[in-house]
Formats: structure tokens, C-alpha cells, sequence
């Protein structure tokens, strides 16, 4: 016979929230049954209504707040929206960085069974609001006008936004100044239940050191009505423009990004700099979004990689080669590795950008790439992985172990993976020494770390 649960669908029920879940929901205990609420913090008590009882937890929804936190920050109803994609928009900065700290602690206690790792205290921001390089936001119709913004939790309806705390403001500036100048020349959004239209999104992307702006339309349609207007009104309303893409997305798709890509003025990409290197972006480019948390976040790589200058290293999941560059300053040889062609396509042009020419990339999966150099005798000093959410392969991390490189450079984006990838590093042999949490991603539940591993002597 099956357990019966504690609860039932469409109860009202009071709790007391103990802990917050990785996505930062609020978790409340009723007999021992979890109960998952967005929005509720530890310490508080509230009343909720059970949305939906699963198995081993339930969902709820937070209907009153009896006792709030002291960390709690209320956000009047009017002001939601400019925290779209903000899971922690009601818990204070302090109150985050706590969160997230113990986040990696427990999880590095609780699944990857280490306890003596020395966990630093995590590196926040001065200022913790507009930070975001980079906007892509879907555009909607109504009552005749274009509306462009974030969609509303679990619905695809768009909630209309002038404003994003967390973009920087020549993004918000260019978001809005693009939905104007569509309306003013009346260029209709595209319908996703009809798949007619043409609006799909309008993405920005800035240049925090350089000033430079990229705007890119996307469309369902190869061309764009009135295309010689709009690009004229562009120029005219935002003047830190460099480039204006436009990208065509002809599927009925969630995706937002098209095949079609072709420069309407201006430049194919823009530039930036995280610290003294330099990178160009196109629209299609993987490029950190808080440049300023990235460069805090590379310079302790390359300060646990310590490199001397004689070092070969090895950097797995490199991207468009931002911790490559960084590594190859200091290093004697950097290969990079990484499976999307077009990234490595733009991790070479940034290293001839910056005149770097002692690394090499290489396209295909790290899993199979690394592997075959290790057959071949291409070992490493130091090897380097920023693996995606999912973490390491399991082929990648046996042959670390076998290639038994003095140092592993970890750096995560996901406690949990990065957890159980360092206990099946330390059954291997290696010692995890320091782990430095980073936020990345200030009023969202995201944490990134970076891990010291040294090879354990015998």
C-alpha cells in the first residue's frame, strides 16, 4: 500500500519555512514531508495552499506571511517586474551571500563527503544591481501596441517591462528605444500560437569597457517592413551603436536564436575587455554577462594554477577561450577544448586579437578530445575544466586521474555537480585544498566556485 502523504492538493496550511532549496524556494516541513514554496525565506512563518503533493515532496503556493525575516526585502507589486528572472528578489544581498556560502558548503559536505576543504567567504559585488551585459527579450502585442519583456512565471504571457534592475542601463536604454522605434513604424509582433508576425525578440549587448552597443531584431520573416527607417532611427536614438544585427528564426520553436545571420549596419561584432584582454562578440558569441564578477572570478584561477611560465596546461570546456587567454599570460602552452565549432572559431580570433600564440584549440567534446592527446602523450601541469550545469564526464574525470597533472583548476556553476565530480577526483587521488565561492548573479539563486585540487603524493 502506498504512504499516505500529509497533505492534499488545494490545502491551506500554516508552516514554518527551515532551509531554501537550490532554486531558492522556500522549504517547510509538514510531518517530515518537504513542501516547496517560492518566495518564502527561513524563519518565517506563513500560510500556503498546496498546489501540487508529489511522492517524496509537494509544491505550494504563499498566501499570508504571519512572521516575516529580517533579511525579507518587500518589493511593492508595481516594481516586480524590473526584477524579471530574479528568484531572490526578496531576500537582501546580505541575506543572498549567506544563502548562497552555505549552499556550497552543505552540498560539498552532504554528496561530495568532503569536510576538511577550506571554504573561503564568498566574493559579492559593491553594487549588486545592473550588471547584466546582455538582453534578449521576447516582444508581444496589445491593445495594439508592442509590449517587450519577461514572461510571466509557468505562462508564455509577457509582462511588459521599461526597466531590468539587473541590465545594465545601455541595455535597458536599447531594449526600450528599439520597442519604440518598432511601434512608431508599426512592424507587428510575431504570434506564437498562429506562427505569423514578425517581431520574435530584440536583443542588446554592451561593451561595459569599450561603450560599445550591438542590437540585434529577430524575426520570423527574411525581411524587415520599413528595414532602411529603422535602421536610420536606431543610429539617430541610440549613438553608443556600433552594430545592427539581423538574425532570422523561421521555426516554431522556443528557441530564440535562428540560423540566418546577416549585418545590417555597422560591424559584426563589438568589443570588450576583461581585464587586459581583449574579446570580440557577435551576436552568436558565449560571452560572460557580468564581466566585472568574471574577471574576480579568472583571476583566482589563474591565482591557483600559479603558474611560473613552464607550464603546459590543458582547458577543458574553453569556450570562446576567456580562461585560455587568461592562463596562456602566464603559462608556457595552453590547449583549449570545446565542442561548439563556432566558439572555437572565436577563441582563435580573440587570440590573434590579443597577439597570444602559445594556445591552441581544438573542436569536439572534452570527454573524447582530452582522452585521445593522453594516448598520444600530451599531458599537463595544470588542467583547467568549466564544465556546463551538468558537470565533468565521466571519461574526462578518469583520465585526469590517469594523466595525474600536479593541479586541477575547477571551476563550477553548479555546487551539486562540482560536488560529486571532486569525490570521484579525491577517490583518485587528488586533495581538494580551497574552494572560493563568486556571485556571479546577484537577487538569482545561481552560485559559481573555483576549486584547488593538488595531486596527492605517495
Amino acid at each position: 500500500m502506498s504512504k499516505k502523504l500529509p497533505v492534499n492538493k488545494n490545502d491551506y496550511i500554516d508552516v514554518v519555512f527551515v532551509d531554501l532549496t537550490h532554486d531558492g524556494s522556500g522549504v517547510a516541513k509538514v510531518d517530515g514531508y518537504p513542501l516547496f514554496v517560492a518566495g518564502g525565506l527561513p524563519g518565517e512563518k506563513a500560510k500556503v495552499k498546496v498546489i501540487k503533493p508529489g511522492k517524496s515532496y509537494g509544491v505550494g503556493k504563499l498566501i499570508e506571511l504571519y512572521e516575516k525575516s529580517p533579511y525579507r526585502v518587500d518589493i511593492p507589486v508595481e516594481e516586480k517586474h524590473k526584477y524579471g528572472g530574479c528568484q531572490l528578489e526578496h531576500l537582501s544581498y546580505e541575506g543572498q551571500l549567506c544563502y548562497k556560502e552555505n549552499q556550497v558548503r552543505q552540498v560539498l559536505s552532504r554528496i561530495g563527503k568532503l569536510e576538511n576543504v577550506i571554504v573561503h567567504p564568498i566574493i559579492g559585488m559593491d553594487d549588486p544591481w545592473h550588471y547584466r551585459n546582455k538582453a534578449q527579450v521576447p516582444v508581444g502585442e496589445k491593445n495594439g501596441k508592442l509590449t517587450a519583456g519577461f514572461f510571466k512565471p509557468r505562462t508564455h504571457e509577457i509582462v511588459d517591462t521599461d526597466e531590468s534592475m539587473i541590465q545594465l542601463p545601455e541595455v535597458n536604454e536599447a531594449i526600450q528605444a528599439v520597442k519604440g522605434i518598432c511601434n512608431e513604424l508599426r512592424i507587428p509582433a510575431y504570434q506564437e500560437e498562429s506562427h505569423q508576425g514578425v517581431l520574435r525578440h530584440i536583443m542588446a549587448r554592451y561593451g561595459k569597457q569599450t561603450g560599445e552597443l550591438m542590437v540585434v531584431i529577430i524575426t520570423r520573416t527574411a525581411e524587415i517592413p520599413h528595414k532602411d527607417k529603422l535602421i536610420e532611427k536606431i543610429i539617430a536614438k541610440l549613438p553608443k551603436v556600433k552594430s545592427i544585427i539581423h538574425n532570422v528564426n523561421t521555426k516554431q520553436t522556443n528557441v530564440i536564436l535562428g540560423e540566418k545571420t546577416t549585418v545590417l549596419w555597422g560591424s559584426e561584432v563589438i568589443y570588450d575587455f576583461i581585464g587586459d584582454v581583449k574579446f570580440a562578440i557577435s551576436a552568436l558569441s558565449f560571452y560572460q554577462v557580468n564581466p566585472i564578477q568574471t574577471k574576480v572570478l579568472y583571476d583566482k584561477a589563474l591565482e591557483y594554477a600559479n603558474l611560473s611560465g613552464e607550464e603546459s596546461v590543458i582547458d577543458a570546456y574553453c569556450g570562446i577561450g576567456t580562461i585560455s587567454l587568461f592562463l596562456a599570460q602566464k603559462a608556457k602552452q595552453v590547449f583549449g577544448v570545446e565542442v561548439v565549432p563556432e566558439a572555437i572559431e572565436d577563441a582563435r580570433r580573440n587570440a590573434a586579437l590579443n597577439g597570444i600564440t602559445n594556445v591552441e584549440f581544438a573542436v569536439g567534446e572534452a570527454e573524447t578530445v582530452i582522452p585521445n592527446w593522453y594516448q598520444q602523450g600530451n599531458v599537463a601541469d595544470v588542467l583547467v575544466v568549466d564544465p556546463p550545469r551538468k558537470g565533468c564526464g565521466e571519461a574526462l574525470l578518469q583520465t585526469i586521474i590517469a594523466m595525474q597533472p600536479k593541479k586541477v583548476v575547477y571551476v563550477s556553476c553548479n555546487p551539486a555537480t562540482l560536488a560529486r565530480d571532486l569525490r570521484i577526483l579525491e577517490d583518485g587521488g587528488y586533495k581538494a585544498l580551497e574552494v572560493q565561492p563568486v556571485d556571479m548573479f546577484p537577487s538569482t539563486s545561481h552560485v559559481e566556485c573555483v576549486v584547488l585540487m593538488s595531486r596527492v603524493e605517495k
